[in-house]
């Protein structure tokens, strides 16, 4: 009897994604399209395309959310899924409200270190969670909370900037102006960023676990 051939990889992988996975996906889709709006605004400087841009990171959001209770209620939790999620939200919550942040007017030199130090705080997290979460899962106690505020909360800071572009107070309008330190010029409204960022890795912030 000849023995069966394995799928080819490219047909297991697709055969191994669930309907969570898909919602995971949609995630990152509209954080690309977010991404890809601020493109569009930079060089029409058409603040629709900023707004839209800010309108697809909420959606992002709600696809997460809804992926994790899809997952839930199917039973469909793996390894693959949880990495999905992550690197989903890297480029929803962490890559778009930075670029959101730089098309609106966070140009200024030390404006871009506070936005890199931003995602860089993102990924972090995201990294550390899925750890913890690996580590937490062998044990029989319920994991009761995580460290850092959830990346998913960077809305808050696209809300902000959202309001900002219907204002009519981007680019050189940015509320708080802007300060010339050294080489470099800040606008005080990046400090959110900053904030932002450190809470999320932060070691003594628990938030509870849902």
């Amino acid at each position: 009897m000849i023995p069966s051939k394995p799928p080819p990889r490219h047909l297991s992988m697709i055969r191994g994604f669930h309907l969570a996975d898909c919602l995971t996906l949609g995630n990152a889709a509209c954080g690309t399209l977010a991404v890809f709006a601020v493109v569009a605004y930079v060089e029409t400087r058409d603040v629709r395309c900023l707004l839209s841009a800010s309108a697809l990171v909420p959606v992002a959001l709600v696809l997460d959310v809804l992926d994790g209770r899809v997952a839930r209620w199917r039973r469909r939790h793996s390894a693959m899924g949880r990495e999905l999620d992550s690197l989903a939200d890297v480029i929803s919550f962490g890559v778009a409200p930075a670029a959101i942040a730089y098309g609106a007017g966070l140009t200024g030199l030390w404006d871009v270190v506070i936005l890199l130090y931003f995602v860089a705080c993102g990924v972090s997290r995201l990294a550390r969670f899925n750890v913890t979460a690996e580590q937490l899962s062998t044990d029989a106690g319920k994991v009761e909370y995580f460290e850092g505020t959830p990346i998913p909360t960077s809305v808050v800071l696209v809300g902000v900037v959202a309001a900002c572009a219907w204002l009519g107070r981007v680019g050189d309008a940015l509320p708080l102006g802007a300060v010339s330190l050294g080489p470099g010029r800040l606008h005080p409204l990046a400090l959110l960023w900053a904030a932002s960022g450190s809470l999320m890795i932060s070691k003594t912030l628990r938030i509870p676990k849902p």
